[in-house]
């Protein structure tokens, strides 16, 4: 693998930012259609990687963190703009991550194929497992 790059990106009015760090090339980084009535409604295409890194920043106020189905992870959306930046799970003082690459500058450089994947049939612990496993480590939560 090689270094790591840094993928920057934000909500429309720029009061949320999120860098994605990961040494796969952004070709090479599967993108997921969750099919939940949420990530559909958003049009949210996530990206993550178990090797990489992940930070979110927010202004005072701009961030909200939503909550549904089996409420196991916080979906980042701005206040202000209302675009759907990413999604995080915590245990403890760790926390793992995912980002809508639709929000990254270079979203176009994204180009796996997109794979529909229901969740549907998961259980919260074996929800949190596949996070684990899965999702990119956030090393700042800045809000």
């Amino acid at each position: 693998m090689g270094a790591m790059m840094a993928f920057g990106g934000g909500c429309h009015c720029g009061a949320i930012s999120v860098t994605f760090e990961s040494a796969l090339p952004a070709a090479s980084i599967e993108r997921r259609a969750c099919q939940c009535s949420f990530c559909r409604s958003h049009g949210g295409l996530t990206v993550s990687d178990a090797d990489g890194a992940l930070r979110f920043d927010a202004d005072a106020g701009s961030l909200v963190r939503y909550r549904f189905g089996l409420k196991t992870a916080d979906f980042l959306i701005c206040a202000r703009c209302g675009v759907y930046v990413g999604a995080i799970y915590g245990e403890g003082d760790e926390y793992w991550g995912i980002v809508n690459s639709n929000v990254l500058h270079d979203r176009n450089a994204f180009t796996a194929p997109v794979v529909a994947i229901s969740y549907d049939n998961e259980t919260p612990s074996l929800r949190g497992e596949r996070r684990k496993q899965r999702w990119t480590p956030v090393e700042v939560l800045n809000f």
